[in-house]
């Protein structure tokens, strides 16, 4: 079950403060009730889990000077401002500054509960978005793959318990599920770390070529050879090598990597010098190489031989929750590459995040991050999704009509004649909906 989103309610006059704090707890808040604003900033703090409902006209603090206060505090905290008639003025321009709404006394039940709805919707997603966030900068600081799904706990602690030894590895996963990730984290916590880090990809070389690239020639060595090369094993001496889709090894090349693998030496090709060489080999595959069936014209021996330590990546489809944490951190990434403000997490976008397969896993996810941050993708077309909004009909209603407002103002950078066309309303009735939802418009301005 979940707990109630919690109200902070400002109100001098005893009477309406009772009568508030029953009308919403009615509605399902968790109401804590303040006869002024002193008593009310010693107990709030800039992570307040929802929105503040305060009277304008109190003695020694006035709800204005409160706003003002807890802007400074938390320019993202949702402050709902109670009105006498004459106070609409003063209200109006609090708007403007930055407050989230005013309700005129005397005002319906329902009026203030739809407010305080609303801004705790949005302050549940403001907060979310700055857990994220956190969670990115700490795990970018100390943890470089990135995940805190059990799966995930348990492959940095296998990491960080072979790092340090020279054993050679293979690593399974599916395409994009960061296996050259794992292989440079094996590296930088190695002893090793001070040697090169090489990585070639097997499937991106024709057999013509790999050769040369993995064990290097001597000038003269074949037609076009006109100076003496040093292989991709040689260059990795002292630190690591890193073959990425091994399973593309020519057959003839792989009997040439089992002997450096055994030998630990290599013979470059027009010589008949063996040179000696100390490195760690790391080889990822993603098909499963231990199975006769699959691995095809891949050496057996050559399989045992590496497969010392076998570790696999899981799909990102089997660790869901560490999908939210990831987009944030690539989200950050893009924002700081392109000099974008990062964009709050959208109802369309977590829709997107939660459903999608993702099949090219986390580099798939990276690339949706930058879209996404680019402006050019919104997690597809809107549609209600009865199953993750609870609520009335018009609740949910209210809820969609918003998503829609948001995502054509998102489709055109902000632009409100395109948007008013996009939508089909007049312009007051466009203005209208963005005050009742709490849209901020200037959010979506283009910053090309």
């Amino acid at each position: 079950m979940d707990m109630a989103i919690p109200v902070a309610l400002i109100d001098d006059d005893g009477d309406l403060r009772r009568a508030t704090t029953q009308t919403l707890e009615l509605a399902g808040f968790a109401v804590s009730a303040y006869d002024g604003a002193k008593a009310a900033l010693d107990e709030l703090a800039a992570d307040f889990a929802g929105p503040v409902v305060t009277d304008i006209r109190m003695p020694e603090i006035d709800g204005l000077q409160l706003f003002t206060m807890l802007k400074d505090m938390d320019a993202d905290l949702p402050v709902i401002l109670m009105t006498g008639h004459g106070d609409i003025p003063m209200a109006v321009q609090a708007i403007q500054d930055g407050a989230y709404d005013f309700i005129a006394k005397p005002f319906p039940a329902d009026r203030l509960v739809q407010s305080v709805r609303r801004a705790s919707e949005k302050r549940r997603l403001v907060l979310e978005n700055r857990m994220l966030r956190k969670a990115a900068d700490e795990a970018q600081e100390t943890l470089p793959l990135i995940g805190q799904t059990p799966v995930m706990d348990n492959l940095r602690k296998i990491l960080r318990h072979i790092a340090d030894t020279d054993v050679d590895v293979l690593v399974a996963g599916e395409t994009g599920s960061g296996k050259e990730v794992v292989a440079q984290i094996l590296h930088q916590w190695s002893h090793r770390r001070k040697g090169n880090f090489v990585a070639l990809n097997c499937g991106a070389l024709p057999e013509t070529v790999i050769e040369s690239e993995l064990f290097g020639h001597e000038a003269g060595a074949f037609t076009g050879a006109q100076k003496r090369r040093t292989g991709r094993i040689e260059h990795a001496s002292g630190g690591t090598l890193f073959l990425d889709e091994i399973e593309s090894m020519p057959v003839a090349t792989q009997v040439k990597m089992l002997r450096v693998l055994e030998m630990r030496e290599i013979t470059p090709l027009g010589t008949n010098e063996v040179r000696p060489v100390d490195l760690r080999v790391v080889a990822a595959a993603k098909i499963d190489l231990g199975d006769p069936e699959v691995r095809g014209d891949f050496r057996e021996d050559l399989y045992y031989r590496l497969n010392v330590v076998t570790i696999s990546i899981p799909p990102l489809r089997e660790r869901r929750d560490d999908i939210p944490l990831l987009f944030s951190h690539f989200a950050a990434r893009a924002a700081e590459r392109f000099r974008r403000e990062v964009p709050q997490l959208s109802e369309a976008v977590r829709r997107h995040l939660a459903s999608h397969s993702w099949p090219g896993n986390v580099r798939e996810l990276s690339h949706y991050a930058e879209r996404v941050v680019l402006g050019v993708e919104g997690g597809g077309a809107p549609s209600p999704s009865p199953q993750s909004t609870g609520g009335t009909l018009p609740e949910r209603l209210e809820r969609y009509e918003a998503e829609i407002i948001r995502d054509a103002l998102a489709s055109n950078d902000g632009d409100v004649r395109r948007t008013i066309e996009a939508l089909g309303i007049p312009r007051k009735t466009f203005y209208d909906k963005l005050q009742r939802h709490g849209i901020n418009r200037g959010g979506y301005a283009s910053r090309k």
